[in-house]
């Protein structure tokens, strides 16, 4: 099997990875998973996609993640993997899309609108 590369977005964080057939191994910006994300959660959440279709331990990944914290760079890598794993079996996608993992979250934040503090927070009026 080739390697199948894979985009993620999440707010302003970017994950590229390449799957490749393997043990299950996930390399994120070349320090093991359990180094890069040590919560459980952001590791059981990288995780999700692999475990509904139980191909953990079929693949390894290689990842280069950039931008936002780390939440969010853990959502960008599972709608990354998610997509990966399409293009492996497009059968799958009904069950990954069923579970949320295949939807791009566009949420992100607002920019600063001129003459106020925030993007909608207004200065206090001030009567006198």
């Amino acid at each position: 099997m080739e390697v199948i590369n894979a985009l993620g977005r999440r707010k302003s964080a970017i994950a590229r990875i390449f799957l490749s057939e393997g043990t299950g191994k996930i390399t994120i910006n070349k320090r093991d998973i359990e180094q890069y994300f040590p919560s459980s959660i952001l590791q059981y959440v990288v995780r999700q996609p692999l475990n509904k279709l139980e191909v953990a331990e079929k693949y390894d990944i290689k990842v280069n993640l950039s931008g936002g914290g780390f939440t969010v760079q853990s959502q960008a890598l599972r709608l990354a993997i998610a997509r990966a794993l399409v293009k492996i079996n497009p059968e799958d996608k009904a069950a990954l899309r069923a579970e949320g993992f295949m939807t791009r979250d566009p949420r992100a934040v607002e920019r600063k609108k001129p003459g106020r503090p925030k993007a909608r927070r207004r200065f206090q009026f001030s009567k006198r």
